[in-house]
């Protein structure tokens, strides 16, 4: 295996190390902010879907055990 050119001639500090967590640390970050919004646009539809799902199932369900009551006067 063969060296970068740039690490080659002298030792690997906890700076260097610190500096390149911080540049990782930065892409993820951007990246998470980056899916957040999608994120949560998705979580909101979602929950619109149920509650809409949930409220017209229980209204047909409701309309379908309705009892029907005839009264006549004799």
């Amino acid at each position: 295996m063969s060296k970068p050119a740039a690490v080659a001639d002298r030792k690997i500090t906890r700076d260097d190390i610190e500096a390149k967590l911080q540049e990782l640390r930065g892409e993820v970050d951007q990246r998470a902010e980056a899916a957040k919004v999608p994120a949560i646009a998705i979580a909101v539809g979602v929950a619109v879907l149920t509650i809409a799902a949930a409220y017209l199932f229980g209204r047909r369900k409701g309309k379908r055990r309705q009892t029907v009551l005839e009264i006549r006067r004799i």
